[in-house]
């Protein structure tokens, strides 16, 4: 079955950088675009960037672009997303994701704080 596992998470000081990384199983993964979301307290799901399954092309929010890089290795069955100058705004649990057969997927999410 799919399966998603992030992890890199951790508290960090405003300024930072910080690298997650998603792995996964279950299905032919350079085949599917993956995403990156997060959820901060109190506040709805945001999708933060998408890359293609090639990884040619990638997306960002509004909120993380020029900050934020998310990259994939198709050997690796792996996705990441490198994030620099961190903010306090950026705390959140954040969550790798892909849409496979009609259905949305989830890992178990990794927390990012951003705090000095």
């Amino acid at each position: 079955q799919v399966q998603l596992a992030e992890s890199g998470g951790a508290l960090v000081q405003p300024g930072g950088s910080l690298r997650l990384s998603c792995a996964a199983s279950g299905f032919t993964f350079n085949n599917y675009a993956m995403n990156w979301y997060r959820r901060a307290p109190e506040k709805e799901r945001e999708l933060v960037a998408t890359i293609t399954r090639g990884g040619g092309a990638t997306n960002y929010a509004d909120s993380v672009k020029g900050r934020f890089t998310i990259s994939r290795d198709n050997a690796k069955n792996r996705v990441y997303l490198q994030m620099n100058s961190l903010k306090p705004e950026d705390t959140a649990v954040y969550y790798c994701n892909v849409l496979w057969g009609a259905r949305n997927y989830w890992g178990q999410g990794t927390q990012v704080t951003v705090a000095s």
